[in-house]
C-alpha cells in the first residue's frame, strides 16, 4: 500500500505572470508512510472497527458511510494560494471493474429445510430475496461470504490511492478506523488437508493434542476433616464401595421420596416423604427402603480422608443400632415390620470428625392393597461428644433468657422438654403421624381428618383428645426460652377448658372435641433497650360437638389453632419540663442569692449586715441631736 498525496505552492511570478521575475516556486511534495507505532491490522471477522458486510451493502446502496476524503478536514483558503483536493475514491478492481460485494456462494450451509426459506439464512435460494437483510435482522454465519480486511487509525491517512475497495468506519470505542478490502484468495482458505497414516499418527496427535480427560476426584486428595454442609462418607464392607449418608426427602406435589438426598455434616433437621406402590405383596420384602437393615449395614467414616484407605479400621464408626428392629414380613394381607421412621444420632468432635452414630427405627404394618402408600420420617441430629446425658436430652433452646419470634414454644411433661405441636395433614387430608411445632409469636392453624374406630364414648373421647393435644399431653410451659427442666419455676401450667357436659341435653349422645385454640399471652419485661419475651400464661381451650351413639361416624374433622396475645404494659412516659439551675453572682452586694433546683434562696452574711445596721443606727442619732 501507498498513501501520497502532493501539493503545488505557485507564486506571483507565475504562468499568471509572465513578465515579472518568478520571485517563488515552491513545489512540495509529502510521502505519507506509517510511523514506526503504526501498523495495519488485520482483520478477517467483521467485528470492532472492521466493516461489517451490513455496512458495505448500505454504502453501496447510498448509505451514509464516509469517503477518506470527507473524513479529513478541508484546508482553508489561503490568498494567493492553490489547492488540489482529492478527489472520492469508489470502490473499484482495477480496471473500473466493479466487485460484487455479496456473491452467490455456491455452498449454502444454513439451508437446511429443502423447498422453504429458512429464517435469516441470506443464501437460501428458496426465499427469493434480492436484497435478504431488508427482511432478515440478521445473517447466520456462513450466509454471506466472509471478507478480509486491513485496518489504520484514520488519523494518519490523508488521502489513499489504494485500488481495493476501502471505507471509515466508527468502531466501539469511537475511533475512525480506515479499513481496505484484501483480496487475496490465499488467505480465505485453510491449508492444505494432512493425511493422516500410522507413520504420522502419534507425531500429529502429540503436535495439536492436548490433555486427555482425566477425573478431577482422583486427582485432588481429599481434605482432612468435615466442614459444616459436607456429605458425610459411608463405607459398604461387603462390597467395597464407598457412598454418602442418605436423607430422603420430598419433592414435588405428592411429597415423593428423593432418594439421592445427601445428609450435611453438622446439619440437624428432620425430612418427610411418601412411597408409593403398584405391587405391595413384591416391594414388601425386595425393596431396601422398607428393610430396617438397609439403614445400618454400613460404617461411617470419621474424617474425608478415610476414603484413601477406607478399610482401615482408625477410619471407619459402625453404627449402633438402639431399636428393635425386625426384618419385613408378608404375612397373608399384611406387610408387617415395614420402617416407617429413621433416626440418626451422630456425635462429633470438630476436626477429629465423627466419633459415634447411633440409629433407631420405628416399623409399622401395612395393608396389601392397590395403590398402598407409606409415608415415612427421616431424622438426623448432631451433637458434640462426650457430652453428659442430661445435657444431651435437653431441647434446643428458644431464647437465652427471652424467647425469640420464630422459636419452638417449649412444653413439659414428666421432667421431659420439647417443643409443643400441632396438628398436621398428609396429601390426602388424614391426620398424619407428624406434626407442625408451634413456633413463638407467630399465629397458625392447622387441621385434619381424622377416622374413627368403633369404640364406646369415653375411648372415643381420649383418642380425639390425644391427637388435638399431642403425645404426651403438655402440662407446663417455659415462661423464658432457656427454661430448666429441673427448675419448676421456669414453667407456668397450662390451663384447660373443656366442654360443658351439663349444657348437652341428650343421654344417648357422645360429646368429642373437634377443636383446640392454643391462647398464649406473652409480654416483654427488661430493659427497653434490649427487652426479654416471656410467656405469661397459657391456655387450652376446646370446642366440642356432640353425635349420636347410634350413628355410624368414620370421620370427624379435627382443627388445631394457636393464638398469641401481647400485654405488654410500657412505662409512663415522663411529665413535665426539666428544670433550670440559676445561679447569681457571688459578690452580689449585700446579699448572696442562688437559685438551686428551682427553689429561691437568699443567704445573708451576718457580719455584713451588722455593721451596715450600726452604721445607719450612728447616723440617725447623728441628726437626731
Amino acid at each position: 500500500m501507498r498513501l501520497e498525496t502532493a501539493e503545488a505552492y505557485v507564486g506571483p511570478g507565475g504562468p499568471e505572470c509572465p513578465m515579472r521575475t518568478p520571485q517563488l516556486a515552491l513545489l512540495q511534495v509529502f510521502f505519507l508512510v506509517f510511523p514506526d507505532g503504526v501498523r495495519p491490522q488485520p482483520s478477517s471477522s467483521p467485528s470492532g472497527a472492521v466493516p461489517t458486510s451490513l455496512e458495505l451493502q448500505r454504502g453501496t446502496d447510498g448509505g451514509t458511510l464516509q469517503s477518506p476524503s470527507e473524513a479529513t478536514a478541508t484546508r482553508p483558503a489561503v490568498p494567493g494560494l492553490s489547492t488540489v483536493v482529492p478527489t472520492l475514491v469508489t470502490p473499484s478492481a482495477p480496471g473500473n471493474r466493479t466487485v460484487d460485494l455479496f456473491p452467490v456462494l455456491p455452498i449454502c450451509v444454513c439451508d437446511l429445510t429443502p423447498g422453504a426459506c429458512d429464517i435469516n439464512c441470506c443464501c437460501d435460494r428458496d426465499c427469493y430475496l434480492l436484497h435478504p437483510r431488508t427482511v432478515f435482522s440478521f445473517c447466520l454465519p456462513g450466509s454471506v461470504r466472509s471478507s478480509s480486511w486491513v485496518c489504520v487509525d484514520n488519523s494518519v491517512i490523508f488521502r489513499s490511492n489504494s485500488p481495493f475497495p476501502s471505507r471509515v468506519f466508527m468502531d466501539s470505542n469511537g475511533i475512525r478506523q480506515f479499513c481496505v478490502h484484501v483480496n487475496n484468495s490465499n488467505l480465505n482458505y485453510f491449508q492444505k488437508l494432512q493425511k493422516v497414516n500410522a507413520t504420522n499418527f502419534q507425531a500429529l496427535a502429540a503436535e495439536f493434542g492436548g490433555e486427555s480427560f482425566t477425573s478431577t476426584f482422583q486427582t485432588q486428595s481429599p481434605p482432612s476433616f468435615y466442614r459444616a454442609g459436607d456429605p458425610i462418607l459411608t463405607y459398604f464392607p461387603k462390597w467395597s464401595v464407598i457412598s454418602l449418608l442418605r436423607q430422603p426427602a420430598g419433592v414435588g406435589a405428592g411429597g415423593l421420596c428423593a432418594e439421592s438426598n445427601p445428609a450435611g455434616f453438622l446439619e440437624s433437621k428432620s425430612t418427610t416423604c411418601t412411597r408409593f406402590f403398584k405391587n405391595l405383596a413384591s416391594s414388601c420384602t425386595l425393596d431396601s427402603a422398607l428393610n430396617a437393615a438397609s439403614y445400618y449395614n454400613f460404617t461411617v467414616l470419621k474424617v474425608p480422608r478415610g476414603m484413601t484407605d477406607p478399610q482401615n479400621m482408625e477410619f471407619q464408626v459402625p453404627v449402633i443400632l438402639t431399636s428393635q428392629a425386625n426384618a419385613p414380613l408378608l404375612a397373608g394381607n399384611t406387610c408387617q415390620n415395614v420402617v416407617s421412621q429413621v433416626t440418626y444420632e451422630i456425635e462429633t468432635n470438630g476436626t477429629f470428625g465423627i466419633q459415634k452414630v447411633s440409629v433407631s427405627l420405628g416399623q409399622t404394618n401395612l395393608t396389601v392393597e392397590p395403590g398402598a402408600s407409606l409415608q415415612q420420617h427421616f431424622i438426623l441430629r448432631f451433637r458434640a461428644f462426650q457430652q453428659s446425658t442430661a445435657a444431651s436430652l435437653t431441647s434446643p433452646r428458644s431464647g437465652n433468657p427471652g424467647y425469640i419470634v420464630g422459636k419452638p414454644l417449649l412444653a413439659l411433661t414428666d421432667d421431659i422438654s420439647y417443643s409443643m405441636t400441632l396438628l398436621q395433614s398428609q396429601g390426602n387430608g388424614s391426620c398424619s403421624v407428624k406434626r407442625h411445632e408451634v413456633q413463638f409469636g407467630v399465629n397458625a392453624i392447622s387441621g385434619c381428618k381424622l377416622r374413627l374406630k368403633k369404640a364406646d364414648c369415653s375411648h372415643l373421647q381420649q383418642e380425639i383428645y390425644q391427637t388435638l393435644h399431642g403425645r404426651p399431653r403438655p402440662e407446663y410451659v417455659a415462661i423464658f426460652g432457656n427454661a430448666d427442666p429441673a427448675q419448676k419455676g421456669g414453667w407456668t401450667r397450662i390451663l384447660n377448658r373443656h366442654c360443658s357436659i351439663s349444657a348437652i341435653n341428650c343421654t344417648s349422645c357422645c360429646l368429642i372435641p373437634v377443636s383446640l385454640e392454643i391462647q398464649v399471652l406473652w409480654a416483654y419485661v427488661g430493659l427497653l433497650s434490649n427487652p426479654q419475651a416471656h410467656v405469661s400464661g397459657v391456655r387450652f381451650l376446646y370446642q366440642c360437638q356432640s353425635i349420636q351413639d347410634s350413628q355410624q361416624v368414620t370421620e370427624v374433622s379435627l382443627t388445631t389453632l394457636v393464638n398469641f396475645v401481647d400485654i405488654t404494659q410500657k412505662p409512663e412516659p415522663p411529665r413535665g419540663q426539666p428544670k433550670m439551675d440559676w445561679k447569681w453572682p457571688f459578690d452580689f452586694f449585700p446579699f448572696k442569692v442562688a437559685f438551686s433546683r428551682g427553689v429561691f434562696s437568699q443567704k445573708c452574711s451576718v457580719s455584713p449586715i451588722l455593721i451596715l445596721c450600726l452604721l445607719l443606727l450612728g447616723v440617725l442619732n447623728l441628726e437626731t441631736t
